[in-house]
């Protein structure tokens, strides 16, 4: 027996299933590596000119720049659009110009994006009192 905590979103008020409830580890990894992915092949092919060691520094930077824009204009980069996926500010409206600087700046240092709570929330998205949810 163990304690109940209720499922994931339901201290934040959130439904516990279909749109607007917090988004599954799942789909949020798969939408990060469709978001690398991408940056890599801009970052490869139009920046680097096809230099392998210069792309992988490029790349990071690639993927600050797409975050950050495609987060403070609609909500969602490409590759959580694709999975359905959109981060909004714990009041359920868009992120404000420093949140998503603070949530896209501590994403990059990947440590405070792997360290959850129990709603699943990364260190960056409580940082900047956000949630991912389901669209």
């Amino acid at each position: 027996m163990g304690v109940e905590f209720g499922y994931r979103g339901q201290r934040l008020g959130l439904p516990e299933q279909g749109p607007g409830s917090i988004a599954t580890i799942g789909r949020r990894v798969v939408a990060i590596f469709i978001d690398w992915f991408l940056c890599l092949v801009i970052a490869y092919g139009l920046i680097a000119h096809r230099d392998a060691a210069k792309s992988n520094t490029w790349t990071l930077v690639v993927f600050g720049v797409v975050s950050l824009l495609t987060l403070a204009t609609v909500g969602s980069t490409p590759g959580k659009r694709i999975m359905g996926l959109r981060v909004v500010r714990l009041d359920g409206g868009r992120l404000g110009p420093l949140a998503v600087v603070i949530r896209t700046v501590l994403l990059l240092l990947v440590l405070p994006a792997v360290i959850w709570d129990r709603d699943t929330r990364g260190l960056h998205d409580k940082a900047a009192k956000s949630v991912q949810v389901r669209i």
